[in-house]
Order: structure tokens, then sequence, then C-alpha cells
């Protein structure tokens, strides 16, 4: 039997020794600075009996650490920039894990739930509404929030998507049927201001944020559209007559100046008279129309009667 072959199954038991020892350490290490003592203690108990053993029985060792390898492996979870972890022990809430590498006890002892504290969207559904003028509307809206408490989303709600989602919507009937139709067209952004502050007061014990809420659109019956085509039509004919008799009352006003200014200068008006015939003139009609005083017409009888 060479060297070699007395060296080899040596070799071979130290490399998962080796492997166990670096990963223990790292393992440590994570837990040192995260500060869980017990976590600490538990894989660091786990590390030195499989290095005791492994000085006495090395074969034995070897398959010990193997399994510590599989123990401490299983023992790491990651939690991304946009998540934070909430971390059980044994049913009741231990910490709040941050972003990065961290290290929980083995075999169930320690769970870990994820929750996202980005901004959600939620697309409230349909919602069939009677204004306080009994009118019937659908109404469909968006809702913006975010987590801020991951511990209150997950210990105070079983699903904080679904619950602000639904609460969103009987939100949304109750708040819009105590306004009239009128506020609903006119006054979206103080209404969408509203529905935001009670949602966000209703979702606070959850540990929910809601940013913003944005009432998208508003669809009324065809017969109220016809009726409100009428309004606005019968509106624009009030304002053109408006409009209309306002000129009248300038010109007449304008016509009573004329006039004044005409009764000082008798002469005027027979100038008016002769510029009104040019401008006959002028426009090739065949047929010229001229006015006669009234005060010449009981003279023009007093002829007629004596023919």
């Amino acid at each position: 039997m060479t060297l070699q072959e007395i060296a080899l199954p040596g070799i071979v038991t130290l490399i998962p020794i080796l492997i166990a020892g670096v990963v223990w350490v790292i393992t440590l290490a994570l837990a040192v600075s995260r500060k869980d003592t017990p976590v600490a203690l538990v894989h660091g108990g786990f590390g030195v009996v499989v290095f005791v053993l492994s000085a006495f029985l090395p074969v034995v060792g070897m398959f010990g650490s193997l399994i510590l390898i599989v123990i401490l492996l299983t023992s790491y979870r990651i939690v991304r920039e946009y998540a934070r972890g909430v971390a059980f022990r044994l049913g009741r809430i231990r910490s709040l894990l941050e972003p990065g590498l961290t290290v929980i006890m083995p075999f169930g002892i320690d769970q870990i739930r994820i929750v996202d504290i980005r901004t959600f969207t939620i697309d409230v559904p349909k919602q069939e509404v009677i204004t306080k003028d009994n009118v019937p509307v659908i109404v469909d809206a968006v809702v913006y929030f975010n987590v801020f408490d991951p511990i209150l989303a997950v210990t105070k709600v079983a699903d904080y998507v679904e619950s602000t989602s639904l609460l969103g919507q009987t939100t949304l009937r109750s708040i819009l049927g105590q306004h009239e139709l009128d506020d609903l067209l006119s006054k979206r952004d103080e209404l969408n201001q509203v529905l935001r502050e009670i949602l966000d007061l209703a979702t606070d014990p959850w540990g929910i944020k809601v940013t913003m809420v944005e009432v998208k659109s508003i669809e009324l019956p065809d017969a109220m559209k016809r009726a409100m085509a009428r309004q606005a039509e019968a509106e624009r004919e009030r304002r053109a007559k408006i409009i209309a008799s306002e000129g009248e009352l300038q010109a007449s006003q304008k016509l009573a100046e004329a006039a004044g200014v005409m009764s000082t200068q008798p002469i005027s008006v027979q100038l008016r008279f002769l510029q009104t015939l040019s401008e006959i003139a002028t426009e090739q009609n065949s047929t010229i129309v001229f006015p006669i005083p009234i005060e010449l017409l009981p003279m023009l009888d007093g002829r007629m009667n004596n023919k």
C-alpha cells in the first residue's frame, strides 16, 4: 500500500469538514452581525458537536459535516431591497428583517413572511351608485397604497390587498351616494381627496398607507345623457337670446343718441336720407323706396278729395 493510498481517505474525510467549517464561520458572523444571539448559539452548538466528533471519529464527523452544511445552507434567507421580512419563532413574532442576507433557526423553528413595500395599484370594479338626487350611475376608481408597517400587515389582516380592494368598493358606494350628480361631475378632485382620507383612516390599523384615490369614469344612463344634452342646448339658446337682446339694447341706445343729435340739426336728417339713397343706388336695385314725411299725408289727402 502506497503513501497516496493511505492519505486519500484522510483527505476525503477532511474536505467536508473544511467546507462545513467555512460555512459555519460565515453563519456565525451573520448571526452576530444581526444581533441574533439564539441563532448564533444554536448553529454554534451544532458546529462544536460536529467538529468534536470529527476529531475523535473522522468518518462520523464527515457525515456530520455534510449534515451541518445542509442545515446551515437551508437556514439562509435573502430579503430584497423592495421587501421586508417578518420573522416568527415558534409562532410568535421575533423581529422585522431588513434587506440582505440573514440566518434563521433550522427545522422550521423560524418562519419568514416576505412583505412587499412597493406601491400597489387596485382597479376597483365598476360600482352602481344611487346619487343623492336618485340618479343611478356606474363608477369605477383606482386606489394606490403601500405597506408602511409589515408587521401589522401580516398580523392584523389575512390578505391586505383583497381587504383594501373590498373596502374601496364599499367606501366608493357609500361616499358617492351622499352627493348629487352635479357634484360628482364638477367636484371630482374634492371627492377623490375625501375617499383617500377615509380609506387611509380605515386601513391605518392594517399598516396600509393609501396615497391616492382617482375616480376614473362616471357612466350615466342614456335617458340622462339625452336630458343633459337638451339642457345644454336650451342653455346655449338662452345665452344666444340674451346676447341678441343685449345687442338690440345697445343699438337702441345708440339710435336714441343719434336721434338726439339729429334733432338739434334738422338738415342732418335730409343728409342721412340722401346718403341712404346713394347706398341703395350702388347695389343696382330695380326698386327704390322713397320715404315720405308723415306731415305731407294730410296735404295729399286734401288734394285727392278736391279732385
